[in-house]
């Protein structure tokens, strides 16, 4: 392992036409804080052909005066640091055991003291990843193991099949896919990792489906597991309720169980053992969608307290060494970090002004996080105890922008529909600018943080102007704003959009001649729905989006909530005919742009296929003329992650918009990149 350096404090990027540049930007993935005061980010960055981001550890200056130290190397990578009482640093990594003790590729979990090299803690061939540290230690981690294996004879398994060539996978029931990936291939287990590295399989019997989605926590004192534990129910359905684990006796016991009207997930342990914190999901029907509640239960009996964050969405939280819970959260197009005493409830906001993540209290009483904005990514701050905030300095920093940012309202039926406004330096009255509306996935989401996978800013450096509205059902603005619109309601979004957007046209630095529409997921569909309901843009991109409802939702990996909330077409015959987008095919004339990964589970490449054969099949004129184009993305999942995939998608969506909205030369039947 070479050195550990400090790095050099490059320029911040700020030449967004750059855009392999861009996408080599350091990105922070995760911050900790340790028991002595330091403080580690997990940092990625592309490799040098583009196939791969790759994450490595870096040290900060809590203080703020000294730029980061990088502290791992490896081919691998390394990620998910976190640090044990006694100082030293763990993490996960699939790099190579430099002793030969393990020749396994797959993640095991690395230690890493104060002074010294990196020491391999433990590894099984289904890979392990690192939950909690208990304070003697002991760890809880996942791993994969094949179904009917047991953690001794899951290599010779593993072997067999592979030598094999083995790929079947029997199924009992749903589901059987999640996100970008097989389920019922092999089972997750919760296993204890003694101080010493002796592994203990706490979950032999789990199964395939109990713990594929689980989150857990240990106790500090190590005797006890707390774990969303996920079972079947008629209908193609699952709930997931929250039990305890002896660590002893490997014993359950149910502490929530789950219902008709709610499930449980995410516990977090109090520092002193007595209390858990916890979310309970209501679920969502035809007529309400989801609300999760934050609540903290006294595991020594007694009634739960049930935080009310006020229109707070929250995303995260984690508990102070003093046992006070921070919280944090989407709020009105930004975030939040709000402090709960966890004895009565009682909520005060800490800070604003920012997206907030990888919430790392410190033991002094201030927050180690990630913090970002429209205009920022994300970068690691420390929130002393009188909230000041301070940046640390880390690689990433980005300079400069092309434009400018401000926040827009309208009032759309008496209610106030915000976005934000991305303005190129040279919009004017005698040079408007053409104008792009972006409508972001979900539907439960927000324009409020940087995105490394829709970054306005590449477009704005373009001479686009980007509104980025937070319509209908965005997250951030309470329980009425989750509901409005539902159930997924594209009628509703589209007239909160479009309102804004045709309030903000009035400005004359935009040109409302030359305009687009893109989105990706629910904005995807939105992308589909109105190309069959206005002709009014030149230009829709469409990323992962859905197309024939009928289809999507018995194929998607969340089928049960979709056919929960929507039903079969025959008991809604009216939503399946006005709101799927390929009832409308016939009337679509604007050129679209489909992009779609082949291994999306969450929609399905089916919903691409089908709407390429329907735009395809019903051009009625010479084919060469067609102004539709398909971008396929065959190892992608539902977001665009390698860089140079990412690459040729931004190149490939900025080029369509520019064909069709700028009247640029015409997009290269084969693709330059």
């Amino acid at each position: 392992m070479p050195p550990v350096t400090s790095a050099d404090a490059p320029e911040p990027f700020s030449d967004f036409s750059d855009i392999d540049g861009f996408l080599r930007i350091p990105r922070l993935g995760s911050v900790a804080a340790g028991p002595d005061g330091r403080v580690v980010a997990a940092i990625q960055e592309a490799d040098e052909p583009g196939a791969r981001l790759v994450s490595s550890l870096w040290e900060l200056d809590p203080d703020g005066e000294h730029p980061a130290r990088r502290l791992t190397f490896s081919e691998k990578g390394e990620r998910g640091p976190r640090f044990a009482s006694d100082g030293s640093l763990l993490f996960t990594s699939a790099r190579p055991d430099p002793l030969g003790e393990d020749d396994e590729d797959s993640a095991a979990i690395w230690r890493l003291p104060r002074i010294g090299e990196a020491r391999l803690v433990a590894s099984t061939p289904g890979g392990l990843e690192l939950l909690a540290i208990a304070d003697d230690g002991t760890l809880l981690a996942a791993t994969g193991v094949l179904p009917g294996a047991t953690l001794e004879d899951d290599a010779d398994r593993r072997s067999s099949r592979q030598d094999a060539e083995q790929t079947t996978i029997w199924h009992t029931g749903m589901p059987i896919r999640q996100w970008d990936h097989e389920l019922g291939d092999s089972e997750r287990h919760l296993v204890l990792v003694s101080p010493d590295g002796d592994l203990t399989d706490l979950t032999p019997d789990a199964g395939t489906l109990p713990l594929h989605a689980a989150s857990a926590d240990l106790s500090p004192d190590g005797s006890t597991v707390a774990t969303s534990w996920t079972e079947r129910v008629r209908g193609g359905e699952t709930r997931s309720s929250l039990v305890l684990i002896d660590t002893a006796t490997s014993e359950r016991t149910t502490l929530l169980a789950a219902g008709d009207a709610a499930e449980y997930h995410d516990p977090r342990f109090s520092p002193d053992g007595t209390r858990l914190a916890l979310i309970r999901s209501t679920l969502s029907g035809p007529t309400d969608t989801s609300y999760s509640r934050l609540e903290i239960h006294p595991l020594g009996g007694g009634d739960p307290n049930v935080v009310d964050p006020g229109d707070l969405t929250v995303s995260e939280f984690a508990w102070t060494p003093e046992g006070t819970l921070l919280v944090t959260g989407d709020l009105h197009s930004s975030g939040a970090i709000l402090s709960v005493d966890a004895a009565t409830g009682a909520v005060r906001e800490l800070v604003t002004g920012g997206v907030f993540s990888s919430l790392a209290p410190a033991p002094d009483g201030s927050v180690i996080a990630l913090c970002s904005d429209i205009a920022t990514p994300a970068r690691p701050v420390r929130i002393a105890v009188d909230a000041a905030v301070r940046e640390l300095p880390a690689p990433g920093a980005v300079g400069r922008l092309p434009g400018t940012v401000e926040w827009v309202e309208a009032d759309v039926d008496g209610v106030a529909v915000g976005g934000w406004l991305c303005m190129p330096e040279s919009a004017s009255a005698s040079s408007p600018a053409p104008f792009m509306l972006w409508i972001h996935g979900g539907p439960h989401a927000s324009y409020n943080a940087w995105s490394w996978r829709w970054c306005p800013w590449l477009a704005v450096e373009r001479g686009y102007a980007v509104l980025m509205p937070d319509p209908a059902m965005s997250t951030g603005y309470g329980d009425t704003g989750l509901n409005r619109g539902w159930p997924r309601r594209p009628d509703v979004v589209y007239r909160e959009c479009e309102a804004l957007f045709d309030q903000e046209l009035a400005r004359p630095e935009l040109d409302g001649s030359r305009t687009a529409m893109l989105g990706a997921s629910f904005g995807g569909f939105m992308a589909n729905w109105i190309a069959g309901h206005t002709d009014r843009f030149d230009a829709i991109v469409t990323h992962a989006g859905l197309w024939a409802l009928e289809q999507q939702h018995r194929t998607t990996d969340a089928a049960a909530s979709k056919m929960r909330v929507h039903r079969h077409e025959d008991e809604d015959p009216q939503w399946y005919r006005a709101f799927s987008p390929h009832r409308s095919v016939g009337a679509i004339t604007t050129p679209m742009l489909i992009t779609h990964g082949n291994r999306d589970y969450r929609v399905p490449i089916s919903e691409a296929l089908r709407l390429w054969w329907d735009l395809v099949s019903t051009w009625d004129g010479p084919p060469e003329t067609m102004p539709h184009r398909f971008l396929q993305l065959t190892s992608e999942n539902h977001w665009v992650q390698t860089p140079s995939n990412a690459l040729a998608w931004n190149r490939t969506v900025l080029a369509f918009c520019d064909q069709h909205v700028l009247g640029a030369d015409r997009v290269p039947d084969a693709l330059p990149w």
